[in-house]
């Protein structure tokens, strides 16, 4: 067994930054520096405690909030290590010789491709994703698919739901999709008629409009502001309403607690259903997780999820939470529409569940895209307010409206894609700023891209 390692750290009892915050930044910034390197073991809670002479309360939140953003790794009876998050190598794998990673292949015509949208799919771990596709290799071709999902799948998703966002929630809850667009549309088809109203923020994701528009709704856009959607502006006339409190799209915002709160009285009062897209909400960055809408209310909440940021987009699967009874009436509409899920590919995504690989790409991709936001936050901050920078793959840059056409077709010549805020609203735009994806872009790229905005920024203003 490894002995502990000595850290010299000291906290501020005088700071207005708390205890737990200040311990895990500086816990954090000794694993980027090399302090603490991967496989080191920490002190125990009580040990750590004793030493800063704090509350132990306070070290095990530290190390609660370092486990959650993928930092460190415990082990059973054995105590706290730091996580080995080094791309494409599997986590149980012992000392090994690692080569340099090669050059990633370039975006279309050389472009460094800064749009959001879409994860780092090039370093994964191919031992587990070819051990996974062998095992969905034994499942035999089905003449009736189930339309909830491999119960398998189900149980491993609920499990996942319990240890990733606090949900208590059970496999009868939840129905395998083919990811969050195919689980909009489902439950649109349930809920929503000819002429009903269906409110989706504004701006917000676009797709949620071309959803709910194709099945005949009247889509209304509903305001948000840097938290998320803004309750007491909401009308009261609404069928359903989308919205994604746990990294709002494309502004950013974490929606408070006392405004969920606020939002839930709001869907009870009125006979509304909240339609939660919770993606994003596995990649937090400084930030304590906030507890999911569908956990303070499962019952006037349906919660979307899908492995498209998490693993890869072309997985293709995901899953919809709510009431045993809405699920049991999508499963009945999926059969009548022949509707259906891969099943070697939920084979296949159970098995990278059920022996933790999920998990290990997750810790690993944390620290990745943790990377790319704070070189994004250090090459553009200082030109510009940054949204939304505490979590997910994307931040939002205010500028000027006049300024943003143009930064955006001055970086497309010089080989930068990027994306702006006016797709995204519905109504007349009120936020003007560049949406800057870091998910799909090497470090390096991030890095270049980013100094080629700050340039632009400059030069126009």
């Amino acid at each position: 067994m490894r002995t502990p390692v000595d850290l010299p750290l000291s906290l501020s009892r005088t700071s207005a930054e708390p205890l737990t915050a200040q311990l895990a930044g500086r816990l954090r910034r000794a694993m980027l520096d090399g302090a603490l390197a991967p496989g080191e073991r920490l002190p125990s809670t009580r040990a750590l405690a004793v030493q800063l002479g704090v509350s132990r309360t306070v070290v095990t939140e530290a190390y609660q909030q370092l486990y959650a953003e993928g930092w460190l790794d415990g082990r059973h009876g054995s105590g706290t290590f730091v996580a080995d998050l080094t791309p494409g190598v599997p986590q149980e794998a012992g000392p090994v010789e690692r080569p340099r990673a090669p050059a990633a292949p370039p975006a279309p015509d050389g472009a460094i491709d800064l749009t959001p949208g879409s994860p780092w799919v090039r370093d994964y771990d191919r031992a587990a994703w070819k051990r996974a596709w062998r095992k969905a290799a034994d499942l035999p071709p089905s003449a009736s698919p189930d339309p909830y999902g491999l119960p398998r799948l189900r149980e491993l998703l609920a499990e996942h739901l319990r240890r990733a966002r606090g949900m208590v929630v059970g496999p009868e809850n939840v129905l395998v999709t083919r990811g969050t667009g195919n689980g909009l549309d489902l439950v649109a088809r349930i809920l929503l008629e000819p002429g009903t109203k269906a409110g989706v923020e504004d701006p917000g994701y676009p797709a949620a409009r071309v959803i709910f528009g194709s099945r005949g709704a009247e889509v209304v856009p509903c305001r948000v502001d840097e938290d998320g959607v803004i309750v007491d502006r909401l009308p009261t006339d609404l069928r359903l309403l989308y919205t994604t409190p746990a990294h709002q799209y494309p502004l950013g915002g974490r929606l408070p607690i006392p405004r969920r709160e606020r939002l839930l009285a709001w869907a009870r009062r009125t006979g509304a259903t909240i339609v939660e897209d919770d993606y994003d909400a596995e990649f937090r960055y400084d930030v304590a997780p906030l507890p999911a809408l569908y956990g303070l209310d499962p019952a006037r909440v349906v919660l979307l999820g899908t492995l498209s940021k998490t693993l890869a987009p072309d997985v293709g699967v995901g899953w919809l939470v709510g009431t045993p009874e809405l699920v049991a009436e999508v499963a009945a509409l999926r059969v009548a529409v022949a509707d259906r899920t891969s099943g070697p590919v939920q084979q296949a995504v159970a098995t990278l569940i059920e022996r933790g690989d999920l998990d290990r790409h997750l810790r690993r991709m944390r620290l990745e895209y943790a990377r790319r936001r704070a070189a994004v936050v250090e090459l553009l901050g200082p030109l510009c307010r940054l949204r939304g920078d505490t979590a997910g793959l994307h931040v939002l840059a205010e500028l000027p409206p006049d300024l943003v056409p143009v930064v955006i077709e001055r970086a497309a010549r010089r080989g930068v894609l990027l994306d702006s805020t006016l797709r995204h609203h519905h109504a007349e735009p009120r936020l003007h700023g560049l949406v800057i994806g870091y998910g799909s872009a090497s470090l390096a790229d991030v890095r270049r891209g980013c100094r080629i905005i700050a340039e632009l920024i400059r030069d126009a203003g």
